[in-house]
């Protein structure tokens, strides 16, 4: 398979969007299973056997990756069925699994040497010392930053690791410390970690009421929406709080994170692949990021002297990002 200075990674939550992103310009797609192995275990999405073995044909066949998010953690009672789909995952061809769980690690570099492994930003390792004890005992050869670090702290981590290294450029932030949140699990007592769903779908309503539209998350009130207001989607972290006599965003701001204007700077500090977010999100969705960021890289590769993130592109982007609005995160941080 051919090699980019930088791929593009793009969601694929079902066959239509993996083609989507394929045809787009997408240099690899990642996916789950119809089941928990995976952070976006939702109704409707993913892919069973069937929709895998066409997805994987149909993006070899265009000498695109296919990567796999095992991404969740097996517990003592559905151990077989992690280990399952990772034999699944090495039986179909898969490129690579990104995995989070130790255990799942050494059972895939165990029985299946030559699958590769990428390190799950579920795994939450935020410097070298854990990456590359991943490497050493587990041999991931990539590893997905979590969306917490500085653009300065990620170079430096990059001097200092041999794996390569991917990096959320565009979609939905959490501003936990990702693979370990508690804040689903404490609301509706299913946790996202090992079920797979933060706020999953049953414990989700949409009320409207005198007061305006409200999100409950089972039965707890997360937003009330003004009529002129765009309602989101309630996770509890990006629910508006009282907090002493005031009621606002106090943990998260719903904003898509988007680094297209820091392209340039991310390719000179030896970013390996930029990863965007969004498996629940539509084929229309993942047509519009895929485009977008895919002319982005090839005029940035050409002459990242003279980049500029155009503004048809920034505009692009903003239709799709929460509150149509967007934001560096982490990664700018003025004051450092």
């Amino acid at each position: 398979m051919p090699t980019s200075p930088i791929e593009l990674v793009c969601p694929a939550g079902s066959l239509p969007a993996l083609k989507t992103a394929v045809d787009h310009g997408a240099d690899c797609v990642y996916l789950g299973f119809r089941d928990d192995t995976n952070a976006r275990n939702f109704n409707g999405l993913n892919f069973d056997d069937n929709a895998m073995r066409d997805g994987i044909r149909y993006a070899h066949d265009r000498r695109r990756k296919v990567l796999l998010a095992l991404n969740t953690f097996p517990q003592a009672g559905n151990w077989q069925r992690w280990t399952g789909a990772v034999d699944r995952a090495a039986d179909f061809g898969i490129d690579a699994i990104i995995v989070a769980d130790p255990g799942l690690m050494e059972y895939a570099r165990r029985t299946h040497p030559n699958l590769r492994l990428h390190l799950s930003v579920q795994g939450s390792a935020t410097n070298y010392e854990a990456i590359n004890f991943y490497r050493e005992h587990f041999g991931i050869q990539r590893a997905v930053l979590p969306r917490v670090l500085s653009l300065p702290q990620v170079a430096q981590l990059i001097e200092r690791t041999q794996v390569e290294i991917e990096v959320f450029g565009f979609g939905g932030l959490c501003v936990m410390v990702e693979g370990r949140c508690a804040l689903s699990a404490y609301a509706t007592g299913f946790s996202p970690n090992t079920g797979g769903a933060c706020s999953p779908a049953k414990s989700v309503r949409w009320e409207q009421t005198a007061q305006g539209m409200e999100t409950r998350l089972n039965g707890i009130l997360i937003d009330r929406y003004a009529d002129n207001e765009r309602t989101g989607y309630p996770t509890l972290c990006k629910g508006r709080f009282e907090v002493e006599g005031e009621t606002y965003y106090a943990i998260e701001e719903p904003a898509s994170l988007n680094t297209l204007e820091m392209l340039p700077e991310l390719i000179d500090i030896g970013v390996r692949a930029i990863k965007i977010e969004g498996r629940q999100r539509s084929p229309v969705y993942v047509a519009q990021v895929t485009k977008v960021w895919r002319a982005a890289i090839d005029s940035a590769l050409r002459d990242a002297k003279h980049f500029t993130a155009r503004p048809a592109w920034m505009a692009e982007l903003n239709k799709i990002s929460e509150g149509q609005s967007h934001t560096l995160g982490a990664y700018y941080r003025p004051w450092k």
